[in-house]
């Protein structure tokens, strides 16, 4: 049956969502379900009538997923050998060929990964008559007590004989026995109890903390992981009450083994074994303040104060710190957004403008002044290093070294720059997939890099740095490079790009972001599907920031991205277009200026171009672009603000640039599509709704000729 080209663009949409949720679904069975059934359905129902064996196949996938509410690991492990079939499948019914054969069902198995970890015992998380309060001290606590373990063990991976980061990660575990032998939680209680007593065998010198050593340590860091993951999830009522399996007994027979290789006639002395509390301590332990840590310990010990504690402390300071709750604080930062607004309209009342009182002059410039600070002051208290986001980039390098059987090494710089935190937790899944594929795509194997010339440890350098009001993050790797000839020929043979489209380097480069692309060779647990930089271009544009390119081919790779510091409130200039007013984030515009006569020129499949500099500019008249009648026609007599994202730039006419002013960002939700060309809206001084212009897709619009132009 021929393909109806409106049902495969519409299976080929729902194939690319169903990728990107396959992309972010956790292996460890947390992700909800709901969304994928929802896709895999319409998949089913869209090819019912023209493809009725290709809908049969999703109806499979159906029945893998059944009603329950978790994606399974095994059901995410066969959805991801499906996917890339079904789009494959897709595409020779949309040709008229022959459908590939089905995947095996041993499909999953011939991928390249290392082998699962066992599932480990059934525990379970929230002990009977649990404190909820305490609890969530413990999972909060937890979080940071296993980071210190991470980022620690990875420094004794390279340096073993830091004595100063194994103490921090011995304290870590001590600590974290402490609190869950308070709460009563026997098996990571247990666990963490046997990783200290390897750690203190490291410490007296019996034992070497050599690869095997870091991946015990790594595997308990991981079991604890998620424990700690389930019962933040059990707290908020998620299928409270149910057992997670986890590789306790596993993990300890190998520290076990471990042990016993340590040097004969010095036995470590094995730390005291924890106990549940007795009904005689059951008093002491309420009188002891939330979370204190074990009091008597086997071997000698910094001294500690009770309490919850992180592992190390980083730095002495003065000032005393307190927990706030995140929606606290949105609600704070959401309130001081309505004084910005309430202030910018006072300001700006006609009442206040024409009154000619010096006192009233002088109270509104200090209320501009006590708003802008508590702003600042706000904004602040949302920023936090990104310190924490690189450095879990370390165990993943670490990992896929491993995988891929190449020696990767990581440096870190910038660690220290602040960004607001919703834009930290956003900008994570890029950063994965960026780093993936530099180590996947970039470094080379070391027999090839050492052929090459190159040392044979391949360097990726994760960077961070202020530039202006944005934040600047590098991944640069000293891989093999992008090679345009071959990126092209690949978009050409995917049905990306037609091979008569005229591209330069930078837009052939571009290419690795458009759906659906991939250089892999075969589908692996790392790449091949052709989500991942599709996904990275999303999210980063999602945060109003780009991403740029730069490679040389056996030399490396360098993608560049800028993000704005905070996404609640933005300085804008405000512009008149018709009778309309548009906000334009300043961050964007690189100048404005009225245009001399004949600096508009016509050229053919270009469109309008405006001179600025000695280079020609692609000119966007916003008034017909946008529907707004009224609008200046004449370039001579309107305003030319040119715009960049990344290397491009665009030209936008508008009647009229009004003033400057900072703005608090509110969604537009579901009425407005994402490719409508609007980042958001702001109410502005006078009361009246703003859109802000979202800059990067108006820059990238395909230029045209108006009707003006011929005038």
């Amino acid at each position: 049956m021929t393909a109806d080209p409106a049902t495969v663009t519409a299976a080929r949409h729902l194939l690319q969502q169903i990728a990107l949720e396959l992309a972010f679904a956790d292996p460890r069975g947390t992700s909800d379900a709901a969304a994928l059934r929802e896709l895999v359905g319409q998949l089913g129902d869209a090819l019912d009538a023209a493809a009725p064996a290709l809908a049969d196949s999703a109806r499979r996938v159906l029945g893998w997923l059944g009603d329950a509410a978790r994606l399974d690991p095994a059901v995410i492990e066969r959805c991801n050998a499906w996917q890339p079939w079904m789009v494959e499948a897709v595409t020779a019914w949309d040709r008229d060929r022959p459908l590939p054969p089905l995947p095996p069902p041993s499909a999953v198995a011939t991928v390249s990964r290392p082998a699962p970890p066992a599932a480990g015992e059934p525990v379970q998380i929230l002990a009977p008559g649990h404190d909820p309060e305490m609890m969530r001290m413990f999972c909060d606590d937890a979080g940071d007590l296993l980071r210190d373990v991470e980022q620690g063990v990875l420094v004794l991976e390279t340096r073993p004989d830091d004595r100063e980061t194994l103490a921090t990660v011995f304290r870590a575990f001590h600590t974290f026995k402490g609190n869950a032998g308070l709460l009563k939680l026997a098996a990571p209680q247990r666990l963490a109890h046997e990783l200290e007593s390897l750690l203190d065998a490291a410490r007296q010198g019996m034992v070497s903390l050599d690869r095997d050593a870091i991946d015990v340590i790594l595997a308990g860091a991981d079991a604890f992981a998620r424990f700690v993951s389930e019962a933040a999830a059990q707290l908020d009522g998620i299928e409270t009450g149910r057992t997670l399996p986890l590789p306790i007994n596993a993990v300890v027979e190998r520290v076990r083994r471990l042990l016993a290789r340590a040097a004969p006639g010095t036995p470590p002395a094995p730390a005291a074994a924890p106990t549940p509390a007795t009904d005689g301590s059951a008093a002491a332990e309420r009188a002891a303040p939330p979370g204190a840590e074990e009091m008597a310990s086997p071997r000698p010990e910094p001294a500690a104060a009770p309490g919850w504690q992180p592992a190390a402390p980083r730095a002495a300071s003065t000032a005393g710190s307190v927990r706030v709750d995140t929606a606290k604080l949105d609600g704070l930062v959401d309130l001081v957004g309505e004084l910005v607004i309430a202030q910018s309209m006072v300001v700006q009342h006609g009442g206040a403008t024409a009154a000619a009182d010096d006192q009233l002059a002088r109270a509104l410039a200090r209320l501009r002044g006590i708003t802008k600070d508590i702003q600042r002051t706000t904004m602040s208290l949302r920023m936090v290093p990104i310190r924490g986001t690189f450095q879990k980039m370390a165990r993943l390098v670490r990992d896929v070294a491993g995988q891929l059987g190449k020696d990767i090494r990581l440096v870190l710089e910038g660690e220290e720059t602040e960004l607001d935190r919703t834009v930290i937790e956003e900008i994570a899944d890029p950063l994965v997939h960026m780093i993936r594929n530099s180590a996947d795509h970039g470094i080379e194997p070391p027999a090839a890099r050492l052929a090459a010339g190159k040392p044979p440890t391949g360097t990726i350098t994760l960077r961070a740095c202020h530039q202006g009001g944005c934040v600047v993050i590098r991944v640069a790797d000293d891989g093999c490079g992008l090679d345009p000839e071959r990126i092209r020929a690949i978009a050409e043979a995917r049905g990306i790009v037609s091979r008569a489209t005229p591209l330069e380097r930078r837009e052939v480069l571009e290419l690795i972001f458009a759906p659906g692309f991939s250089t892999a060779a075969a589908v692996t647990d790392l790449s091949g599907r052709g989500v991942g930089m599709d996904v990275v271009r999303r999210n980063i544009e999602k945060l109003r920031g780009k991403i740029e390119i730069e490679s040389s081919p056996g030399r490396g790779t360098t993608f560049t991205v800028s993000i704005p510091l905070t996404l609640a409130i933005i300085e804008g200039l405000l512009v008149a277009v018709g009778d309309q007013r548009y906000v334009i984030p300043t961050l964007a515009v690189v100048e404005s200026f009225r245009p001399a006569a004949g600096a508009v020129s016509v050229v053919h499949g270009r469109g309008e171009l405006v001179e600025v500099r000695g280079r020609q500019v692609p000119l966007l008249r916003l008034g017909p672009h946008l529907g707004v009648p009224g609008a200046v026609a004449d370039p001579t007599r309107g305003i030319v603000m040119v715009v960049e994202s990344g290397s491009d730039s665009r030209c936008l006419l508008v009647d009229a640039l009004i003033g400057r002013q900072e703005v608090v960002i509110k969604s537009l939700g579901a009425m407005f599509p994402p490719h409508a060309g609007f980042a958001g809206a702001a109410i502005l001084g006078d009361g009246r709704v703003g859109l802000i212009l979202d800059t990067n897709q108006l820059v990238r619009l395909k230029p045209k000729t108006h009707p003006e132009a011929a005038a």
